[in-house]
């Protein structure tokens, strides 16, 4: 009875991590998960009806089936063998190299590793946690909480995944992730102490300041500068495609109705695959254990991921209502009329923990007779004692200088003024920091000499 409820709680939480994991998925990642699925599981039919059965090729599918069971483990070991040796990460990211991203790179080190299941989805998990420069930003007492793993099984999985490729990944900040690295090769000594303490004055080029706390000399200072500046800040950035260009997918369309805006997810959305119809005769059917435990473990593996999409569903579409009601005078009158939205608000609303509002929106897009917009847009804090959110100065910022009268045109000081009369009370260099990301050139430069 002990091992039932023990085996129990294990699955619920590979469950739950693996909702974790598709929740944050982008719509373009989970139709290349669900491709890769249909591959690995035979019960699923990413066709919206299966093709009838042969009856003549029972014998055969069954002799498919036994092959499949007994090759799982062979194939999954071998494949990664043949992409570590073909792969390495120095070919990652660079011409020639194959696109992969950070936590499939990490996932395929694990079938190599002796790892018991727990651990192993635990790394895995972690591993889908990580930013784009490959450091572990939320702690773990939150992803605790968040994913329903023990803490103790978390700190295990996050010791794996800092022993993997790239050196340095799953740090929590810049200098754990340096000294990661030198600690990996074996480096000790003067830089080690520096890049744990002496960051700070390391940038401000105070080299005499770090000799004397660390009481070595100058010398030593500057080579552990010269092994520090080997180093790479971002481990993960070397996964990253800045010059692929994405396809957007809206996830979510806002509509007007009865003065209100609503949003809704895709219309008439089929589900995202159906179990084949022969293996779910099969299973009821057959006689032979093995094929009917195979299939039943196939099975349900697929109903899991059903609920794990339909999960991913409803959590989006709530959290993105949450937005739109707060957002509501945006949908009406333009980027002017945002307001300050923090994740922790939505999760309030929706009653869910704030990292998961961040998993929901992750690269989720909203559209509106505004145009497109990802729904990680709408969240800006606002500026110092103002009601308006970053998104809104900008805009007001952009219609001061539309109206404003080229002969004389405003400065800084002046938009300042102005932003902080509309109830947007922000710095001149904040001023001048906006007009930059708008692409806005000083008051010099927008003056007509004409």
């Amino acid at each position: 009875m002990v091992e039932l409820l023990q085996k129990q709680v294990q699955q619920l939480d590979q469950r739950q991590i693996q909702r974790l994991e598709v929740l944050q998925m982008s719509s373009l990642e989970l139709r290349d998960y669900l491709q890769e699925l249909s591959q690995d599981n035979p019960v699923v039919d990413l066709d919206e009806a299966a093709a009838p059965p042969d009856p003549d090729r029972e014998d055969q599918q069954l002799q498919h089936l036994r092959w499949l069971a007994d090759n799982d483990r062979q194939n999954r070991y071998y494949q990664g063998l043949w992409e570590y040796e073909s792969d390495p990460i120095a070919r990652i990211g660079v011409s020639g190299g194959l696109e992969e991203t950070l936590p499939q790179f990490v996932s395929r080190q694990l079938d190599r590793l002796r790892l018991d299941g727990d651990t192993a989805r635990t790394v895995g998990f972690l591993a889908s946690c990580l930013d784009g420069d490959g450091y572990l930003r939320p702690p773990l007492s939150e992803l605790a909480a968040d994913s329903g793993i023990p803490l103790p099984l978390l700190e295990r999985g996050l010791a794996v995944l800092r022993t993997l490729e790239p050196a340095g990944v799953g740090a929590e900040n810049l200098s754990q992730c340096l000294a990661l690295q030198l600690e990996r090769a074996g480096v000790d000594g003067p830089a080690l102490a520096i890049v744990r303490d002496y960051l700070e004055p390391l940038a401000r080029c105070r080299y005499r300041l770090i000799a004397d706390r660390l009481g070595v000399s100058m010398d030593e200072v500057l080579s552990a500068l010269k092994a520090i500046r080997e180093l790479d800040p971002r481990p993960g950035a070397v996964f990253e495609q800045p010059g692929q260009t994405p396809y957007v997918y809206p996830d979510i369309f806002v509509e007007e109705q009865d003065g209100h805006f609503v949003a809704r997810s895709r219309a008439g959305e089929r589900p995202a695959f159906q179990i084949n119809g022969y293996y779910k005769e099969l299973l009821a059917n057959t006689g032979q254990p093995e094929v009917k435990d195979y299939l039943r473990r196939k099975v349900q593996a697929a109903q899991d991921v059903l609920q794990a999409i339909t999960q991913r569903r409803d959590t989006l579409l709530r959290c993105a209502q949450a937005i739109v009601d707060r957002q509501e005078e945006f949908f009406r009158l333009g980027e002017q009329a945002l307001r300050p939205l923090r994740m922790a608000d939505v999760a309030d609303a929706v009653g869910i923990h704030e990292s998961t509002v961040s998993r929901a929106v992750r690269e989720k897009y909203l559209q509106c007779q505004r145009g497109v917009y990802p729904l990680g847009w709408f969240f800006s804090r606002g500026g110092a004692g103002g009601d308006m959110g970053g998104a809104a100065a900008k805009a007001a910022l952009r219609r001061l200088i539309d109206g404003e009268d080229k002969a004389h045109p405003l400065s800084d000081q002046k938009l300042c003024e102005a932003l902080a009369a509309e109830g947007c009370p922000i710095s001149r260099r904040t001023v001048a920091k906006y007009r930059d990301e708008l692409n806005i050139p000083g008051a010099s430069g927008r003056k007509d000499r004409g």
